[in-house]
């Protein structure tokens, strides 16, 4: 149900942008905070397009986001994008998980110090939803205080009525690589140390973009779309790797696809073993031996896949764990609940 709006809110028909933004600002049922009504409004413009009282702000939305798309995203049916907004899950907890995104957008984090590296970070959540908090914001939590600028990308989902559904999230993911570089110098990164950090389904996701990173799944919107998608490192967390191996738990493939991955060429894109070649730039792997939603073997796999492409790769096996322990979720008793910041020290040996 839609909230109501003062007459200055933004349209959806008139200023679709603005609406989506204040749309990923709303809170449940309870209301709205206070944004922007478009790209650009900060400070004093902002305040004064919103009202005085705001509901206390959670931690997403960022203060500072990107939209992907100038206009309307690819694969976007006639008169579907205007009439649907995100979907905050009803789960009574503090995590943030989002669907019915018709406009992408990155978070941005950056650091009070930035050091050049930079990481585009894709949440998981089977391709149902997109966990914004547990693996999003949270790794922006570790990771600012040591240097580096972090973007969460809140992708489209491939089961809301698009155009090539499959194809969908990695349009987002490559535009949002192509963005961050053509913005570098004003969010004060090297283009040349900016990585990926993908979780789950997002971890098929980014694994799809490390070997598919140049595949033509949209046309160009600007001369943004001119530069590399190729991430400079691939750090994949839980990640579904093949969805024939991935077990009847994980759902990324039958979410991604409508029903069981399909055989042949179709599915084969987005094999990422199948795909994987000594061109993947380092990879960075953690999983938990006790995953019951993907298997600790589709890691392994592609540790081996990359040993045997002499490609460079860090892996951590954890023995407890679970999945879906994002960011800061692991006890201090857990050995690897520093995980992040082994990945941060490993970053640093690939961006010298």
């Amino acid at each position: 149900m839609r909230l109501p709006y003062e007459s200055n809110a933004p349209d959806a028909k008139s200023d679709p942008v603005g609406y989506q933004r204040d749309m990923n600002m709303t809170i449940g049922r309870r209301g709205f905070i206070g944004g922007t009504a478009a790209l650009g409004l900060t400070g004093q413009a902002a305040a004064q397009s919103r009202p005085k009282v705001f509901t206390p702000a959670p931690p997403w939305p960022p203060r500072e986001t990107l939209m992907l798309w100038p206009s309307l995203p690819p694969g976007t049916p006639p008169g579907i994008a205007p009439s649907r907004e995100p979907v905050p899950l009803p789960l009574g907890t503090p995590q943030r998980w989002e669907k019915g995104i018709r406009y992408p957008y990155l978070g941005v984090f950056r650091p009070q110090r930035a050091d050049g590296r930079a990481v585009l970070v894709m949440p998981g959540g089977g391709y149902a939803f997109v966990s914004l908090i547990n693996e999003g914001v949270n790794v922006a939590r570790v990771l600012n205080p040591l240097g580096i600028t972090v973007f969460v990308l809140a992708y489209r989902l491939p089961g809301e009525r698009w155009f090539n559904r499959t194809d969908v999230p990695l349009q987002d993911a490559q535009r949002a690589m192509r963005l961050i570089r053509a913005n570098a110098a004003h969010y004060r990164i090297d283009p040349a140390k900016l990585g990926i950090l993908g979780f789950s389904a997002g971890g098929h996701l980014g694994g799809t973009l490390t070997v598919g990173h140049a595949d033509p799944v949209y046309k160009a919107r600007d001369t943004a779309d001119s530069l590399s998608a190729r991430p400079h490192f691939s750090g994949l967390i839980y990640p579904v790797t093949q969805f024939s191996s991935a077990g009847a738990n994980s759902r990324s493939g039958p979410n991604l696809f409508g029903g069981p991955p399909p055989a042949g060429a179709a599915s084969a894109r987005f094999d990422v073993l199948t795909r994987a070649s000594p061109a993947m730039p380092p990879l960075f792997l953690c999983h938990a031996m006790d995953d019951g939603t993907v298997p600790a073997s589709q890691s392994i796999a592609l540790l081996e896949t990359a040993r045997r492409h002499k490609v460079p790769v860090e892996a951590h096996f954890l023995e407890h764990g679970g999945h879906g322990f994002g960011a800061l979720s692991l006890p201090p008793t857990n050995p690897g609940h520093k995980w992040l910041e082994w990945f941060a020290t490993w970053t640093a040996t690939h961006t010298k």
